[in-house]
C-alpha cells in the first residue's frame, strides 16, 4: 500500500515535470512523462502492460528525435542556415532566463536573426524570414512536445481512475 502511494506520487511528479520540460529545453519533457508511466505500472497493485509502455515508450523516443530535427527544418524551409538554428537554441535559453515577458518565444526569434545576420552574413529580410522559420519550428516542437505530455498525464489518470480500486 506504502509503495503504491509511493509510485502514484512519484509517477505524477514526474508527469509534471515532464510538461514543464516540454517547454523549458534542458528538460526532457516527454522521456520524464514516459517514466511517470513506468512508475506508476512498477505499483506492485497494477499489473505491469507491456503492450502500453512499449507504445508510448515508441511514441516518447520519436517526439524526443523529433524536437531536435523540428526547428531545423523550419530553419531550413525558410532559406536560414545552421547558425539560425544555433541562434535560436541559445536565444531560448537566454530568453528563460532574461526577466523580460515572453522571453521563451522572443529568445529563439532573436537569437536566430542574431544567428543569421552576425554569423551568416545574412542581412535583412532574408535574415527575418530565416529567423521567423526558426521560431515557427520551434513553437511546432514545443506544440508536439506540450500535447503528447498532456495525452500522457490524461493516460496516467485514467489508469489511476480506473485502477482505483486495487491502490486503495
Amino acid at each position: 500500500m506504502m509503495i503504491d502511494i509511493l509510485c502514484l506520487t512519484l509517477g505524477f511528479i514526474l508527469m509534471i515535470a515532464g510538461i514543464i520540460g516540454s517547454v523549458l529545453p534542458v528538460i526532457p519533457g516527454t522521456p520524464l512523462s514516459w517514466l511517470g508511466l513506468i512508475i506508476l505500472f512498477l505499483s506492485p497493485s497494477l499489473p505491469m502492460d507491456w503492450l502500453f509502455i512499449t507504445v508510448t515508450g515508441v511514441v516518447a523516443i520519436a517526439i524526443y528525435i523529433l524536437d531536435y530535427i523540428i526547428p531545423s527544418i523550419g530553419t531550413r524551409k525558410f532559406g536560414g542556415s545552421r547558425a539560425g538554428a544555433i541562434g535560436t537554441f541559445v536565444g531560448l535559453i537566454v530568453g528563460i532566463f532574461a526577466p523580460i515577458p515572453f522571453g521563451v518565444l522572443v529568445g529563439p526569434f532573436l537569437g536566430a536573426l542574431v544567428g543569421e545576420m552576425a554569423f551568416n552574413k545574412t542581412g535583412g529580410t532574408r535574415a527575418f524570414k530565416a529567423a521567423f522559420g526558426s521560431f515557427i519550428g520551434f513553437l511546432g516542437s514545443t506544440f508536439m512536445k506540450l500535447v503528447a505530455t498532456f495525452i500522457y498525464l490524461g493516460l496516467f489518470i485514467y489508469q489511476v481512475v480506473d485502477n482505483w480500486s486495487l491502490f486503495f
